[in-house]
């Protein structure tokens, strides 16, 4: 009976309601009917993400004071983990197992935490935290295998760096120059990503090193979304066109 509930929410993170104990919110996807309301949290750019940790259904809200996890039927506060906000906050949480990173432009920097369980109680331990480094400005980088595969960097227009991180460390294991602040997804076991100058790169998802399979320059202009894979197809756009590719080995 809870999974055909829970099918049936909706998390929403930039609804405010209009007052105290609203910042976070769920509702009905077929009714709209607000099924539950709660905190008092200042809201940011990022997305929530839905994790399950420990047997629990999180949803993990990236707020102006942190992080902050939510039982996904009652809205009950699970955990919290101070994070700096500067300006802005918009890459949403990475949750791998019981570990949860997140990352911010500004000079914030990068940060993971460890979600540990003492009884009925739930708390994050922070694994590591790098002040100004690995910032994300708003692309959620990618999960494979323990790694991330992300754009890292700061208003580094057509410089910006694909960066492949452990994700329980914060060691970098390699980083390439020249994508700027593009997006990316991974398909299979490769990382497929657009930078900003309409680059799209298949880049095989290893930490061993960067390893380039293919490129192509569909687009040119402003790109600053990231590509859609679907039927053996990329779908993609700029600010002022959008392509269809058919992909086929060689």
């Amino acid at each position: 009976m809870e999974s055909d509930v829970r099918s049936q929410v909706v998390v929403a993170a930039r609804v405010e309601g209009g007052g105290p104990g609203e910042s976070l919110m769920a509702f009905d996807k077929k009714t709209g009917e607000v099924v539950w309301k709660r905190e008092d949290d200042k809201l940011t750019h990022a997305t929530p993400t839905l994790a399950t940790i420990h047997g629990v259904r999180h949803i993990i809200f990236f707020v102006q004071s942190g992080l902050v996890s939510v039982a996904v039927m009652t809205g009950e506060v699970l955990w919290r983990h101070p994070f700096p906000w500067q300006t802005s906050t918009a890459a949403s949480p990475v949750v791998d197992g019981d570990i949860v990173f997140c990352s911010a432009g500004y000079n914030v920097g990068a940060g993971a935490v460890r979600i540990t369980k003492n009884g009925s109680s739930l708390e994050a331990k922070e694994l590591w935290r790098m002040q100004g480094g690995h910032q994300c400005h708003w692309t959620t980088p990618v999960l494979h295998d323990g790694h991330l595969y992300g754009l890292f960097g700061f208003k580094e227009l057509g410089r910006m760096p694909l960066k492949c991180i452990e994700l329980a460390t914060g060691k970098e294991r390699w980083s390439k120059d020249g994508f700027g602040q593009g997006g990316l997804i991974v398909v299979g076991k490769h990382v497929l990503v657009q930078g900003d100058q309409g680059q799209l790169v298949l880049v095989e998802a290893t930490p061993a090193e960067y390893r380039e399979l293919a490129r192509a320059q569909p687009l040119g202009g402003k790109c600053w979304t990231m590509p859609v894979v679907s039927g053996g197809r990329i779908f993609t756009r700029s600010t002022s066109q959008g392509v269809c590719l058919e992909v086929s080995a060689k």
